[in-house]
C-alpha cells in the first residue's frame, strides 16, 4: 500500500481513538431489523420499544425494499392471532392503533417511518435511523445490502453477476449521498446466506467499507463450511487484498437480523444477538456514521469493552468482566511479507496490550469468552467481540 496513504489513515484512526481515550462514550445499536413492513412478525413500535427497554441507544428497521413511507394496511394471519400481536399492540399504544374489520379478517394500519420515529425517538437518549435492505439476487444467490440513513428508496438492481449487482447498488448509495449531501453507508449482509457472496466477490468491490462479520439469523452460516470461508476468514482475506490494492480496509459489524419477537429459540431469528458499539459523544446519525467510517466502533455478541486505547506504539484493551466468566484477548495482524493474518499475542485475562512491531501492517483485536449467549442461533455459541482492523504506521 502507498506509504503516505497508510500513514494518513493511521493518524486519522489515532485522532478518533487516542485523543478521546478517557472520554469514550459508547452508543449501542442494531442496524439490521425486520418488522411487518416486510418479513418480520411484529409492529415497528413494539420492536423499537424492546430495544429501548434493553438499553440500546439506536436502532434501524431495515425492511426489504421499502423505507416505510407509503400507506399500508397489514392483514393479520392465523399465526399473528396466535401470537396475540394486536392485543399486545393495543395494550401498549391504545388509540394510536388503527384497525379495520370485515368478512376478510382484521387489518391494521402500519405506521410509517416518520410516524413511529415521532412516537418513540428521544433526542439525546434514543435514535431511530432510516434504513432499507435492498434485496436482489443472481441465479438464486441472495444479494442483500443494507443502507443506513437512506433517504430515498433504492430499487433492487439486475446484473450479469453477483459482483455487478453489488457494485451497482453501492454506486446508487454513493450517488444518493452525494446528491443529497447526507451521510449514509451501505453494508453487505450475511455473505454466507445461501453462500451467495464469496470472498472473491467482495475483493472485486469498489467503495464498500462494511460487511456483516456476525449475523444472528440461524440460517446465515457465519462459520462457513469445508467449501466456503467463515465470515472472519473472509474478512481477513479481503483486507489483505484491499491493502495490496490501496483500498480502505473493510470493517466488520454484528447485527441481529431479527424477524421473530414472540418466541425465543435457536432456530428463530431473535433480538439481542449482535450489535455495534460506536464511540460517539453525540447520539446523532451523522456523528455515528462519522465514527464508524473512521473505524471507531466494535462489534459484539455479548462482550462489553471497558476501555480501548490506541497510541502510536501500542494498543490496549480492557473487558468489562462478568462474574465467573473467563476471557481470552487475541491480537491478530497481518505483517509485511506475510501470507495470512496471524495471532500476534494471546492473553487469557480481562485486559492486555500489544506493542506494534516494525513489520505490522494492520492489527485487530478479538475477544472470546466461555460465557454462553442467552439467545444463541447456535446453542454452543459464546459471547465475543471484535475491534476494527487498523493500519499501523510503517
Amino acid at each position: 500500500m502507498n506509504k503516505l496513504v497508510r500513514v494518513l489513515l493511521f493518524f486519522s484512526f489515532l485522532i478518533s481513538c487516542d485523543s478521546n481515550s478517557e472520554k469514550q462514550q459508547w452508543q449501542k445499536g442494531n442496524l439490521h431489523t425486520h418488522s411487518f413492513w416486510s418479513d418480520g412478525n411484529d409492529f415497528p413500535e413494539m420492536i423499537i420499544q424492546w430495544y429501548k427497554n434493553q438499553g440500546y441507544q439506536f436502532i434501524a428497521l431495515s425492511d426489504h425494499n421499502t423505507i416505510a413511507k407509503q400507506e399500508r394496511w397489514y392483514e393479520l394471519s392465523k399465526k399473528d392471532i396466535e401470537n396475540k400481536v394486536l392485543e399486545k399492540y393495543e395494550n401498549a399504544y391504545g388509540d394510536w392503533v388503527e384497525t379495520q374489520t370485515d368478512s376478510m379478517g382484521v387489518r391494521v394500519k402500519l405506521k410509517t417511518f416518520d410516524e413511529y420515529r415521532s412516537k418513540l425517538e428521544e433526542p439525546g437518549r434514543f435514535l431511530i435511523v432510516k434504513s432499507e435492505e435492498v434485496t436482489s439476487s443472481y441465479e438464486k444467490k441472495p444479494i442483500h445490502i443494507n443502507v443506513t440513513n437512506i433517504q430515498e428508496k433504492i430499487e433492487p438492481v439486475k446484473g450479469s453477476s453477483v459482483v455487478e449487482i453489488m457494485q451497482k447498488t453501492l454506486d446508487l448509495v454513493h450517488a444518493q449521498r452525494e446528491k443529497l449531501g447526507i451521510p449514509m453507508f451501505a453494508h453487505i449482509n450475511h455473505p454466507n446466506f445461501g453462500y451467495g457472496i464469496s470472498t472473491e466477490d467482495l475483493k472485486k468491490l469498489n467503495g464498500e467499507r462494511f460487511f456483516e462479520l456476525y449475523n444472528g439469523h440461524p440460517a446465515v452460516n457465519n462459520a462457513g463450511n469445508d467449501e466456503y470461508d467463515s465470515t472472519e476468514i473472509m474478512w481477513d482475506l479481503v483486507n489483505i487484498h484491499y491493502l495490496d490494492q490501496d483500498k480502505p480496509l473493510l470493517y466488520g459489524i454484528a447485527t441481529d437480523d431479527s424477524h421473530h419477537y414472540h418466541n425465543f429459540t435457536a432456530d428463530l431469528s431473535n433480538t439481542g444477538r449482535g450489535w455495534v458499539m460506536v464511540n460517539s459523544r453525540k447520539l446523532e446519525t451523522s456523528s455515528l456514521i462519522e465514527a464508524m467510517e473512521k473505524g471507531d466502533f466494535y462489534a459484539s455478541t455479548g462482550i462489553t469493552i471497558k476501555k480501548y486505547v490506541v497510541t502510536k506504539n501500542q494498543i490496549r484493551v480492557e473487558v468489562e468482566p462478568e462474574q465467573g466468566v473467563h476471557y481470552e484477548i487475541l491480537f491478530l495482524g497481518y505483517k509485511d511479507g506475510g501470507e495470512a493474518v496471524e495471532i500476534l499475542e494471546r492473553i487469557k485475562d480481562t485486559k492486555g496490550s500489544y506493542t506494534f512491531q516494525d513489520n505490522d501492517l494492520f492489527v485487530r483485536v478479538k475477544i472470546t469468552s466461555d460465557a454462553l449467549k442467552e439467545s444463541p442461533s447456535n446453542t454452543q455459541e459464546t459471547k465475543q467481540a471484535w475491534t476494527q482492523p487498523f493500519l499501523v504506521k510503517n
